[in-house]
């Protein structure tokens, strides 16, 4: 790996050596479900600054649309949904996480609801269940059909607004973690940017990570625009282990209509009846696997891949006609609309659709109060890796994974915030500022990275790759940038590294990681890989959970 990319630590215009000072007892980078969730349970025990590079509603929780699993029917059960949680996981799920996850759900929904968010009712007013695929009943709950989501956001935010303790830093970028010159390597707060106030320093006791993951460094994704793994990017800088990058889902449908933006179909279409099919009508899904168009969403992209690759096509199809024109607009109005919009008319057209990049399995290594192996850091949701996912994500656990491991490390960050900032900045460095045409660079990195790193890779293809990604590296990462596309591409690239190096040490196929030159999943991987910026190899842990990562 280029050293470049483990060098820039602090690499900004840094104009004057004294920089705005903002102090906090917490800093929760990231303004989705896991932040909001972490910075309202910090919130009651001291001050937070809840920092999101853009509005609250840019993120991967407002676009969500499926909704949030839980067993909250009496005839379910956390057992059943654990059940179904560990089957989609490739054997990588670590128990004790997924216990956590779906026994502590249902309160996690019990309250949101105290505090005003709406959920779809059936006719006789009780809650209205969904099913996705991997899920064996129905225990998806969601909100205005298929906005949950944004209402989500609405909720949360109403609850944000009534604490007088947590003030929210909007459009404000986080460039870098601070940490201690002492050997402890604690993390003091972070370097950050705002278009109105410039650079400032926020001193925090304690710092959690809940900035999304890294959907933006494929080509083809359902991700928003700022999903570009600054996290897990900072994480590494700063020391932090990172683990199972190689598990990236890919959601199977995607619209995919020349001039659209890559807008995901909902799984629950698919729980309502609707079927995949070929150019030739014919549905596909059947003979892949005994739970056919509901199957995990590994299961779906890869056969999809299949197909393509035997037809040469560019897409399969999305066929509504099963749910019938009526119940579609009634249940999905969001999508109705959108395919309506260009011409499709559910009644009659099948849906294009096409796999894209959709969920970072993989993240900054976490134990399951959301601590990391560096003092004073946490992380939760999408950038964690707590190994409740295994290798592959269940539907809707995402949004229940940011409410239930949100509000642990917000309550840990309470505990870990009892040591007093050193308020000492380590050393900045100083390079050439750039002359780069970041557009070119993302966009060839992005278009490399699907290819070669996407639903199926093989381990020639992924060396090319890290050749490309050492080039970029040597090109982009030594240079100062003065907004924050330059430092996102930054990031990208030392995120995409990481993956590639990930994906070429796994020499299996297991969950989301399809090898083509080990099709077979392979006892000696049954474990999670971590990699640091100390460490040439990853350290390998079992499927289990320690006190603390190590």
């Amino acid at each position: 790996m280029s050293e470049e990319l483990v060098d820039r630590r602090y690499l900004i215009p840094f104009r004057s050596p004294l920089l705005p000072q903002i102090f906090t007892d917490v800093l929760v980078i990231g303004g989705g479900v896991a932040g909001m969730r972490a910075a309202i349970a910090a919130g009651g025990h001291g001050e937070v600054i809840l920092l999101s590079k853009a509005p609250l509603e840019v993120s991967s929780t407002a676009w969500a649309q499926g909704g949030i699993a839980a067993a909250v029917d009496p005839e379910d059960s956390p057992d059943a949904h654990a059940a179904d949680t560990l089957d989609a996981g490739g054997g990588l799920n670590d128990p004790e996480a997924v216990r956590v996850l779906t026994e502590e759900g249902p309160g996690e929904l019990e309250t949101l609801r105290s505090w005003g968010m709406r959920l779809d009712r059936d006719a006789a007013g009780g809650i209205h269940l969904g099913q996705e695929g991997g899920h064996r009943r129905r225990r998806i709950v969601h909100a205005d059909g298929d906005a949950t989501g944004a209402e989500l956001v609405r909720a949360m935010r109403s609850r944000i607004a009534s604490s007088g303790s947590i003030r929210i830093f909007e459009r404000c970028f986080a460039i870098d973690l601070l940490s201690s010159e002492r050997g402890d390597r604690r993390v003091l707060g972070a370097i950050t940017h705002h278009p109105k106030h410039g650079l400032q320093i926020i001193w925090a006791r304690a710092t959690i990570l809940a900035c999304g993951g890294l959907g933006q460094v494929f080509r083809e994704t359902t991700n928003p625009r700022v999903a570009t793994a600054d996290g897990i990017a900072m994480a590494w800088r700063a020391g932090a282990s990172v683990a199972d990058l190689e598990f990236v889902q890919f959601h199977p449908t995607v619209l995919y209509v020349a001039g659209a933006t890559r807008a995901l179909i909902s799984e629950a279409v698919r729980g309502e009846g609707a079927w995949l099919v070929d150019r030739h009508g014919r549905r596909f899904m059947q003979d892949a696997h005994p739970m056919g168009d509901l199957a995990p969403r590994d299961v779906v992209s890869r056969t999809i891949a299949s197909v393509l690759a035997r037809s040469g096509g560019s897409n399969v199809w999305l066929d509504l006609r099963p749910i019938g024109t009526a119940r579609f607009a009634e249940r999905f109005p969001g999508l109705d609309r959108l395919v309506r919009s260009f011409g499709l008319d559910p009644a009659v057209d099948p849906i294009p659709v096409h796999p894209a990049a959709h969920y970072s399995v993989g993240g900054v290594r976490t134990d399951l109060a959301g601590r990391t192996d560096l003092p004073g850091l946490l992380a939760c949701g999408e950038v964690a890796a707590n190994g409740v996912h295994g290798a592959n994500r269940l539907a809707s656990n995402s949004l229940l994974e940011g409410l239930v491991y949100g509000r642990r490390a917000g309550e840990a960050a309470v505990e870990e915030a009892t040591t007093n900032p050193e308020k000492v900045l380590s050393s900045i460095a100083t390079s050439h500022r750039a002359e780069l045409d970041l557009a070119d660079v993302r966009s060839s990195l992005r278009s490399a990275v699907w290819r070669h790193a996407g639903v199926v890779r093989e381990g020639g293809r992924l060396d090319d790759l890290l050749d490309m990604l050492d080039f970029w590296a040597r090109y982009s990462l030594d240079k100062i940038f003065d907004d924050p596309e330059g430092w996102e591409t930054q990031n990208q690239i030392a995120a995409a590294t990481l993956l590639a190096r990930a994906a070429r040490w796994r020499r299996e196929s297991r969950g989301t990681h399809a090898r083509e030159d080990f099709p077979e999943p392979c006892d000696e991987y049954a474990v999670h890989a971590a990699w640091r910026r100390d460490r040439e190899s990853p350290a390998i842990h079992p499927v289990a959970h320690a006190e603390r990562p190590a």
